[in-house]
């Protein structure tokens, strides 16, 4: 009733019941998240990156997950999808950027210079104050150091509004940070959108990586990456990476950094150190699909 009056009384509208659960759901949901936002619930795992040549750690990917006291460690495909068109997708990305931030400065404190790459969602990347945002919180932090801060962006959700997300890019490069377009080769990019935006790195969506060993298509797509990569003077990612044949299949195609299973299942922080000085030791790829 209320509704039809909103819409102009003189009208009818049919309560949908299905709907209304869903809609009562979806809401309950969005206030546990809030909750565990408040309640310092959610941490950050880190995934390592290495240089295939020289095994040497590259960097790291931070990935959320949530700490729930009842259900115990959920991945971030259990809560993130609830947020994506919520304002509390935004403020889990400032809790990640200012924890990853809080984390890379622990890290320099303690001799280890490694640089950090966290995920921004596309509602987060094109907000309005996100540049500004970002130039306070880094001011917190006087021994930043540059290209020490990655975003990675998902292909397809830069090319929604390729105008704005190049100036937020290129306002951030200024700030020292870098971008990666992230699971290149499942969207449907533009090599004139590729060119415009202003990205260090094109990380290879695991899908192709995990399968590249029997399927040439895969292979394929991967060599046709790796070429396109060269010409806009783009590094290449590889994730996915899950065995020892993978890393040497990849180094025979040309494609040298690498993350996945078969490096380092993602970590939290003490963990990571932990892994850290075994492999500084012994480096060697493992069978990460089992």
């Amino acid at each position: 009733m209320y509704i039809a009056k909103q819409e102009g009384k003189n009208r009818s509208y049919i309560f949908d019941v299905e709907r209304d659960v869903a809609v009562k759901h979806l809401n309950e949901e969005l206030n546990r998240i809030a909750q565990a936002l408040k309640n310092q619930e959610f941490v950050l795992f880190y995934q390592p990156k290495i240089d295939l040549r020289t095994s040497d750690v590259v960097g790291v990917e931070a990935l959320i997950r949530w700490q729930h006291p009842e259900k115990g460690l959920l991945s971030p495909a259990s809560f993130l999808p609830a947020v994506e068109h919520d304002i509390l997708d935004i403020e889990i990305g400032k809790w990640v950027i200012n924890t990853a931030l809080k984390q890379l400065q622990t890290w320099q404190a303690a001799g280890h210079n490694i640089p950090m790459s966290v995920n921004i969602s596309p509602m987060h990347l094109q907000h309005s104050v996100f540049v500004n945002d970002l130039k306070k919180k880094l001011s917190n932090y006087p021994q930043f150091k540059a290209e020490s801060l990655e975003f990675e962006i998902l292909e397809s959700s830069a090319l929604k509004d390729i105008e704005l997300v190049s100036k937020v890019m290129k306002e951030c490069e200024k700030l020292g940070v870098r971008f990666s377009i992230d699971d290149f080769g499942t969207g449907y990019s533009s090599l004139t959108y590729l060119k415009r935006l202003p990205a260090k790195y094109l990380k290879i969506d695991q899908s192709f990586v995990r399968d590249m060993l029997f399927d040439k298509d895969d292979t394929a797509i991967i060599q046709g990456i790796i070429e396109l990569a060269k010409v806009f003077d783009l590094k290449v990612i590889a994730e996915g990476v899950e065995t020892p044949l993978h890393g040497e299949l990849l180094l025979s195609l040309g494609s040298y950094l690498a993350q996945g299973y078969g490096i380092a299942k993602p970590m939290p922080e003490n963990e990571f150190l932990a892994w850290l000085v075994k492999w500084e030791h012994a480096p060697y790829l493992v069978d990460g699909s089992k």
